[in-house]
C-alpha cells in the first residue's frame, strides 16, 4: 500500500471560518448570555432570539458525523429531559416550511424519545458550508466518537466543499498531519476498517496496518485479535510480514 500524503484539490481558502473560534461564535454573545442566565434558573424562555419549535418541525442534520449513539447515555439523557427539559438550546436553520438541525443531536433525539412538544432553540441563517462545519465542530473533538466517522466526516465534508486538508486542518484547529493521519484510515482493507468501527483493534492499531497490503492486514488483524496484541508488538508484527 503507498505510504503518500493523501492531498486534496480546491479553491484557495478565503477568510476565515467561524468555525476556527468555535461553535459559541454562531451565537449573539448577548443572546447566549441571556440564554445562560434563563438555562440556570430553568428552562430557558423565549426572547433574545430563542423560540420554543414544536419538534416536529425539525429535520435532523444531513451532515451529522455521528452514526452511532450510546444508547445508555441517550437514555440518561431522556430520563433528565423527563424531569428538568431541554436546558441548553439547540441550533437551527430555517428550511423549506420548517426547521434543520445545526448542532444538538443528542438533545433532539432524546427530547424525541422523551415525549416534549417543542424544544427551545436559537435560529439562524447558515449556508450548507456553515451547517457542515458545525457539525464538525460539536462532535469532531468529543472522544467517544470513532475514528473512522471522524475520517468518514473529514472525506465528506472535502468532497463536498473543496478545499485542502491544511483548510480543514485549521477549521478545526488540529494539525495538518492528525487530520492526515486520520484520512488515511479510508485506504484500510473493509474488514479493518470494520474492526476499527466496531472498536475490536485500537487506532494506534489501524495505523501499523496502513504499511501492509490487504492480504497483510488481513493476517495481522487476526493475530492482533487472537494474541490480544498491543500496538507495540503490532508495530513488530508488521516490521515481519
Amino acid at each position: 500500500m503507498s505510504n503518500s500524503t493523501t492531498t486534496t484539490d480546491g479553491p484557495p481558502r478565503t477568510g476565515q471560518s467561524r468555525l476556527g473560534r468555535g461553535l459559541n461564535a454562531l451565537f449573539d454573545s448577548k443572546t447566549t448570555g441571556r440564554a445562560a442566565i434563563s438555562a440556570a434558573a430553568g428552562a430557558p424562555r423565549e426572547g433574545a432570539g430563542l423560540k420554543h419549535i414544536d419538534i416536529d418541525r425539525i429535520q435532523s442534520n444531513p451532515f451529522q458525523p455521528r452514526c452511532d449513539f450510546d444508547e445508555a447515555a441517550l437514555q440518561e439523557l431522556v430520563t433528565s429531559l423527563k424531569t428538568h427539559g431541554v436546558l441548553q438550546p439547540l441550533l437551527v436553520r430555517p428550511h423549506g416550511d420548517g426547521y434543520q438541525l445545526v448542532a444538538g443531536e443528542r438533545r433532539l433525539r432524546a427530547a424525541r424519545a422523551a415525549g416534549l412538544a417543542k424544544v427551545p432553540c436559537f435560529v439562524r441563517s447558515m449556508e450548507d458550508r456553515e451547517v457542515n462545519e458545525a457539525a464538525l465542530e460539536e462532535n469532531i473533538k468529543r472522544e467517544d466518537l470513532n475514528v473512522l466517522e471522524k475520517a468518514e466526516a473529514f472525506r465528506r465534508y472535502l468532497d463536498t466543499f473543496g478545499g485542502t486538508i491544511n483548510d480543514l486542518a485549521r477549521r478545526l484547529s488540529m494539525t495538518r498531519s492528525n487530520v492526515n493521519n486520520i484520512l488515511r484510515l479510508l485506504e484500510l482493507s473493509e474488514p479493518v476498517k470494520d474492526a476499527l468501527r466496531n472498536d475490536r483493534i485500537s487506532y494506534g492499531h489501524a495505523r501499523c496496518l496502513l504499511a501492509l497490503d490487504a492480504t497483510g492486514q488481513k493476517r495481522a488483524l487476526a493475530a492482533i485479535e487472537r494474541d490480544d496484541l498491543s500496538v507495540r508488538a503490532t508495530e513488530a508484527l508488521v516490521r515481519r510480514l
